[in-house]
């Protein structure tokens, strides 16, 4: 991908732009089956003051072929031929190549598109020094990035949730400021960024943080629509577009065209939209209601409903306006911790909010002065009546059965498992966790050179800089570049000036953080739950998830009771469904402790070979007993001495309680080279407690 010439053509109807929507893409308006998708990418488009748009769901949903279906119908741009940053005429203001000439020759364009790589770097994105000037001519320049490129359009990232934390703030920064500062490497710019921000992520691929979920204006939960018909028609229109892209997309010009003039004249109109104290006030009590944190929920609310009422053809918003906006706005701005879901209680909200409209039973209207009058025949995409829509209602992300760690669940009945040890079955039962706390720091040893995250030492492309290399990528180091040049000497000139070629280019090596793999491999036997110990057990693994979720790692769960054992979770960066399989563990039975290691060996030998650079980190949970099969301890030793050969980092959280204690797990730490750690001793407040005991004692 390009980041765009630096000459505009005066039309480009006959000369594609590569950022602009490329020709094959899918027919916005031939989309079936994602109502709530369409309208929050229309409600951006029109005001892009709303922030973006953020859209959650699970693979083949049409995510992606409907962002790339949005540039086609948004309205053609004029711009200052010449401006690598897509200035309009009379809108060059601070533009670093300008001023422009009022007088200067425009041309137009179609708005763009541009897709961000996950493997993109912050100067790609951002811009940074001109290499080939810097070098060549000895000057200072500045080289445009992404954001220059995407400027008055719309900028795409696919799979947001892989994207490092720093960029995506980069972004939502740009986003939220309409413009883009650097100052790095002797360049310091500021231009213009008027982006439309659009993000999509699968959740079974992990969770953005939730200070960069409130930092987007709308999300939209979408899923594959459940009715045959309505399955049908989304596949026949996929096959016939791909027997015949042009055909098919002339079948729907005129509809595209009208939904181009409208995103226009809606554009054009958002700025005279009267927003009443009545209706603001409805917004604060709504989002005071849900209990959002700050103040971003009701300005966002606010905007989308402006921009829903300037789309739906009115010039005062209503509380119709209103509800639109807030199932967008606040889904996302409802978690109160990491392992919850976003969603919306539409029933509280439609309590609310009262009526749009007057009530067709004879019952006194509860707010008569928010009464509107009722939507426009023919006016579906700006529909929005409460009614619970397939493909698109956030319902599901509120029935997931998924709490907060922090919210025992005290209705579970707790069944008493038998001693494992007999040769009876014993009964299996579920118990809850107990509040989770801020556990310990376990890392890997050595330097790794793994994905930039917060848990072992490792060279990333984030950090503090240790060294230099000639490699040709990584930000540049000067100094080691100039030492470079001035081994290799002069030019011969008269000048003496020493002259750097591209050879000598020199590149900063990084040292910070990285993401692991944490596999937990979970003992569920009935000796974990004889002495009531599993509800610790699970606080300790919760604790654990939590850790790995604030550290970006992936997170796989392995779990052993009875006669075998489980890959409960295959590894993912999804915490939060780690966290739910969790809580629905049953216990009891034997202690097949052998095949519980077994089954996380051969997890950990397929992820080495999908992802050399990652490192593993494995945390077994277990008392050590071992009571399954023949020379059941003696097996689980050798699977142990395995792992250990294979250089598996461990360690074994050890929890066996009692007064009497066999040393089991010790001993297996042993076995594995693992750190060993009683389960008391996993939180850190139990480290400082034992530190500040320690001095006491010393004073």
């Amino acid at each position: 991908m390009r980041d765009g010439s630096n000459d505009v053509p005066n039309d480009v109807s006959d000369n594609p732009d590569q950022h602009g929507s490329p020709p094959g893409t899918f027919p916005f308006s031939a989309v079936v089956g994602s109502d709530d998708l369409a309208l929050a990418l229309v409600l951006t488009a029109v005001s892009p003051e709303v922030g973006g748009v953020l859209v959650r769901g699970e693979k083949g949903t049409a995510k992606s072929t409907m962002v790339r279906g949005l540039a086609a119908v948004l309205p053609r741009q004029q711009v200052v031929a010449g401006c690598r940053f897509g200035c309009a005429p009379g809108d060059g203001a601070g533009c670093p190549d300008g001023p422009h000439d009022p007088d200067a020759e425009a041309g137009t364009r179609a708005a763009r598109l541009v897709e961000l790589p996950i493997g993109a770097t912050e100067d790609r994105v951002v811009g940074s020094l001109d290499l080939e000037r810097a070098l060549g001519r000895g000057e200072t320049a500045y080289q445009p990035g992404l954001l220059a490129a995407a400027n008055r359009g719309i900028l795409y990232v696919d799979e947001v949730n892989l994207l490092h934390d720093h960029l995506v703030d980069l972004l939502l920064d740009a986003a939220a400021m309409g413009r883009n500062t650097v100052e790095r490497d002797g360049v310091s710019v500021s231009h213009a960024a008027r982006i439309v921000l659009v993000g999509t992520m699968n959740p079974e691929e992990g969770e953005l943080r939730p200070q960069l979920l409130d930092r987007f204006g709308l999300t939209v939960e979408v899923a594959a629509p459940r009715e045959p018909a309505l399955r049908a028609e989304v596949v026949r229109r996929r096959l016939a577009f791909d027997a015949a892209p042009g055909a098919f997309a002339a079948r729907f010009e005129d509809d595209q065209e009208a939904l181009r003039e409208r995103i226009a004249d809606a554009r054009s109109r958002v700025g005279a939209v009267v927003l009443t104290d009545q209706v603001l006030t409805k917004i604060a009590t709504v989002c005071a209601a849900f209990e959002v944190d700050g103040l971003r929920a009701d300005i966002v609310t606010a905007r989308a409903a402006v921009a829903h009422a300037a789309w739906s053809g009115r010039t005062v918003v209503t509380v119709a306006d209103v509800r639109a906006a807030a199932r967008l706005a606040l889904p996302h701005r409802r978690r109160r911790n990491p392992f919850d879901s976003p969603g919306l209680d539409e029933d509280l909200l439609d309590e609310l909010l009262g009526d749009d409209e007057p009530d067709p039973e004879p019952e006194p209207d509860p707010d008569p002065g928010d009464g509107g009058e009722p939507e426009p025949g023919g006016d579906e995409p700006a529909r929005d009546d409460g009614e619970a829509r397939p493909s698109t209602s956030p319902e599901p992300a509120r029935t997931d059965g998924q709490e907060s760690p922090r919210e025992p669940q005290p209705q579970r009945a707790e069944v008493e498992p038998g001693p494992s040890e007999s040769g009876a079955p014993a009964a299996s039962a579920v118990s809850a966790a107990d509040e989770p706390y801020r556990a310990k720091l376990l890392r890997a040893k050595g330097i790794g050179q793994g994905d930039p995250g917060r848990r072992s030492v490792a060279l990333t492309s984030t950090g503090r800089r240790v060294g230099s290399t000639n490699s040709h990528t990584g930000p540049v180091h000067l100094p080691a570049t100039i030492r470079a040049a001035a081994a290799r000497g002069t030019t011969g000139d008269r000048s003496g000036r020493l002259r750097v070629l591209p050879g000598d280019l020199r590149r900063s090596v990084l040292q910070g953080r990285e993401s692991n793999l944490v596999l937990l491999c979970v003992d569920a036997s009935g000796s974990m739950a004889a002495r009531k110990r599993m509800e610790a057990v699970k606080s300790a693994v919760l604790s654990l998830l939590l850790d790995a979720y604030q550290r970006r790692d992936k997170v796989g769960l392995v779990t052993f009771r009875g006669s075998g054992a489980e890959l409960t979770l295959p590894p993912t960066g999804s915490v939060d469904i780690a966290a739910r399989r969790l809580r629905d563990l049953p216990h009891g039975g034997r202690t097949p402790l052998a095949e519980g290691l077994g089954t996380a060996y051969d997890t950990l030998r397929v992820e080495r070979l999908r992802d050399p650079n990652r490192r593993a980190l494995l945390v077994v949970v277990t008392d050590g007993r071992a009571t399954t099969g023949p020379d059941a301890l003696g097996r689980a030793a050798r699977v142990a001495t395995q792992l250990r050969h294979e250089g598996v980092e461990s360690v074994v959280l050890d929890c066996e309680s009692g007064r009497f204690r066999m040393g089991l797990a010790a001993r297996l730490a042993e076995h594995l080279g693992a750190e060993h750690l009683p389960v008391g001793e996993l939180a850190a407040s139990a480290i400082v407690g034992a530190a500040h005991a320690s001095r006491e004692r010393a004073a």
